[in-house]
């Protein structure tokens, strides 16, 4: 890939999609659905989901994590686990960063790129949420790169 997946959810919230859906969609060349199909499927979760609640570039993560960890029909509940483990500590990472998951409370705050969201601060991003996008698929990446 020569854009940089969180390049490419940069310019997918640039063009007017929201938090989840750009994250999401970064990822389709992992994920098997096709841009159009993240966008449909995201299309609800920006702003908390409309509410305020949970971080949409956090849900598209989560919907990337989930994806990428398949259920095993005969384990459902094995399964389950497997993918929460990896939602908790992709919500931890977040909360690390940002030290809030709700999108009313990150909006609350003025945060600049630093050295913990690298991939914001070598873009010379300033906007929040593109910011919050960003770094979402940077922790994605970093652990998917754990996982091997």
């Amino acid at each position: 890939m020569s854009v940089k997946r969180f390049e490419l959810a940069d310019s997918y919230h640039k063009r007017g999609f929201n938090c989840c859906q750009s994250v999401l969609a970064a990822f389709s060349d992992l994920t098997g659905l096709s841009e159009q199909a993240s966008f449909d499927i995201g299309g609800g979760f920006g702003g908390g989901a409309g509410t305020g609640e949970l971080c949409g570039a956090i849900t598209g993560a989560v919907m990337v994590l989930g994806m990428l960890t398949p259920v095993d029909a005969a384990d459902p509940m094995g399964s389950k686990k497997r993918t929460v483990v990896l939602s908790k500590e992709l919500q931890k990472r977040f909360f690390e960063k940002f030290g809030a998951l709700r999108c009313r409370d990150l909006l609350k705050s003025k945060f600049t790129p630093d050295d913990t969201t690298p991939a914001a601060k070598a873009m010379g991003l300033t906007g929040h949420c593109s910011i919050m996008v960003v770094t979402a698929v940077e922790i994605v990446e970093e652990m998917l790169a754990e996982r091997g």
